[in-house]
Parts: structure tokens; sequence; C-alpha cells
């Protein structure tokens, strides 16, 4: 049996890099170039993000993903 990595959703880093950045969803909206009912539903939990939103997103905070494949 392998034991899985610890993982954190995409959603989620996203999620904490707003929450954490000190700024308004309205300003980081802006900044990022998403529609600010986007972020404002997705913070509330009312709707998930769609891939160019979080494409977006993703770039304005610097984030990117890891490939975990082949590592044990």
């Amino acid at each position: 049996k392998t034991k899985k990595h610890d993982r954190t959703p995409i959603s989620t880093g996203l999620r904490l890099a707003i929450e954490n950045s000190g700024k308004t969803g309205h300003e980081i909206a802006k900044e990022a170039g998403v529609a600010q009912p986007i972020v404002s539903r997705f913070l509330s939990g009312e709707r998930g993000l769609g891939i160019a939103s979080a494409d977006k997103l993703a770039d304005y905070f610097g984030l990117e993903l890891v490939s975990r494949l082949g590592s044990k």
C-alpha cells in the first residue's frame, strides 16, 4: 500500500492566497483581470472557478501546479 502525499486542492490554494493577500476580492479581481462577481461567488462558496479565471488568479499570485507523478 502506497502512502498518499499531503495535497492541497487548487481551489483551496487560490482561496488562501486571496484571503491572505490583505486585499479585497474587488481589488484582486480588478488587478488579475477577473470579473468581480466571479471572485465574490468563489470566496462565498457559491460557485467554483472556471479554468480561465483560475489561470488568471494563479498567475496573479505566482502560483503553479507541481507534478508528483513518479514520486513516492
